[in-house]
């Protein structure tokens, strides 16, 4: 699958900012500096003179501006003026010549002293659909906003919602709360960021998910249709609770925004990894593998930083082979060059495993390991049922293996199955 026509392709240099202002929209900050945050990336980003957010109060179905420029808050109902209308459409609204669209208000700009001359509106939605507020974007700084200024945008607002609605989440859990509440919002954090549905592939049955050790762990998994395929991520952020949570959860929005760019595979994960090496304290980094299916030539191709083994079981032969990661583990280095992809090609039955070490490594009261070996086995004896009875049955197996022992590391499953031939 290749881009779609008009879609806005970045290279390596034009991701670095972009990644960078994802990164920093990553990390934990109160809802009012977050929202000085969206408007200063959204100026960065599309060379903006002025910006404002205004956050959308579902209980009074109104949108309420908490920060501009010289400008008290302001309440709006959604369908009213240009913000209204993004909202209530949940369309992106540009225009060139404010003055001439009946839609605006310049009673904004007589209370401010300021000329607005031409604006992007957005519609600020997270993954989940959900409505976050309307993001505008005031006076280019060189003449207008073009298409290539509303891709960007609106790849932008999608990583602003997502952020906006993790700090509100954040804050409305954690106040008055102790360290027990702060776990529990951290994962509801993470639990957020993972696929709410599996996605629908012809020809594929594709199963992942997630058992934390604690109230909040470091793997995390993403399974989801981009333009080049289906983008498929199993990472383990070293260590576990609220910082390993945040961390995956910061990786898996570059991730998709990197992808949303149009970049390749090289490109986003040699990017997101120097993003991270920068920002992540020294001691922390996460074994990820990042692949991307192509449902149409059957072929998978990966890179795994540290992530591993990887399963290919083949329905033919009814065993698997084994590959090992392609590179260090993300954050761990920054990378100038990436040794080449691995490519799979899936025949009908063969099965794509990504199984997190708190399953490998999960010991049983003798203190051995459950390992690959079961793994494998499993996969052999049961790889005509559907995915999702796939990965019960082996979570079953290593709870029966395991016995009373704890279970000490998060435990992760992916399956990306090609449905055998009729």
């Amino acid at each position: 699958m290749g881009a779609q026509p008009g879609h806005h392709v970045l290279g390596a240099r034009d991701l670095e900012p972009i990644l960078a202002v994802a990164a920093k929209l990553a990390q934990p900050f109160d809802l009012r500096t977050m929202l000085r945050e969206v408007v200063n990336a959204a100026k960065q980003v599309l060379g903006a003179e002025r910006g404002s957010v205004w956050l959308y109060d579902e209980s009074r179905d109104e949108l309420l501006l908490e920060i501009a420029t010289d400008i008290d808050p302001v309440r709006v109902k959604s369908g009213t003026g240009l913000v209204g209308s993004c909202a209530r459409n949940r369309a992106i609204i540009n225009v060139p010549d404010c003055y001439a669209d009946p839609r605006f208000d310049p009673e904004l700009d007589r209370r401010s002293g300021y000329r607005t001359r031409c604006m992007l509106t957005l519609p600020l939605v997270d993954h989940r659909g959900v409505l976050v507020g309307v993001m505008q974007v005031l006076n280019k700084v060189e003449g207008v906003f073009e298409s290539d200024d509303e891709a960007l945008a609106t790849v932008l607002a999608a990583q602003c919602a997502i952020a906006l609605q993790r700090v509100r989440m954040t804050e409305a859990l954690i106040e008055g709360e102790k360290l027990r509440q702060q776990l529990e919002m951290a994962r509801v954090v993470q639990m957020s960021t993972l696929p709410g549905t599996m996605p629908a592939l012809p020809g594929y049955d594709v199963y992942g998910t997630f058992k934390p050790a604690d109230l909040t762990g470091g793997d995390t998994f993403d399974l989801s249709l981009i333009d080049a395929g289906l983008l498929v991520v199993l990472g383990d952020a070293t260590g576990h609770g609220i910082a390993p949570a945040l961390s995956v959860t910061q990786m898996q929005a570059m991730l998709r925004m990197a992808f949303r760019l149009g970049a390749d595979l090289e490109t986003a994960f040699t990017q997101v990894n120097n993003q991270l090496a920068d920002t992540l304290p020294g001691d922390r980094f996460i074994t990820a593998f990042i692949g991307l299916l192509d449902p149409v030539a059957h072929r998978v191709r990966f890179q795994s930083g540290g992530q591993g083994p990887i399963l290919h079981f083949h329905a033919a032969a009814r065993e698997s082979t084994h590959h090992k990661p392609t590179s260090f583990p993300l954050a761990a280095m920054p990378l100038a060059k990436l040794k080449p992809s691995i490519e799979l090609s899936l025949e009908p039955g063969d099965i794509l495993a990504l199984v997190s070490d708190g399953i490998y490594e999960y010991s049983g009261p003798t203190g051995e390991e459950f390992g690959e070996r079961r793994v494998r086995a499993l996969l052999a004896s049961h790889h005509g049922k559907p995915a999702a009875e796939i990965c019960a049955l082996l979570f079953a197996a290593v709870q029966e293996f395991a016995g009373s022992c704890p279970q000490e590391d998060d435990m992760t499953v992916v399956l990306v199955k090609r449905e055998a031939a009729a």
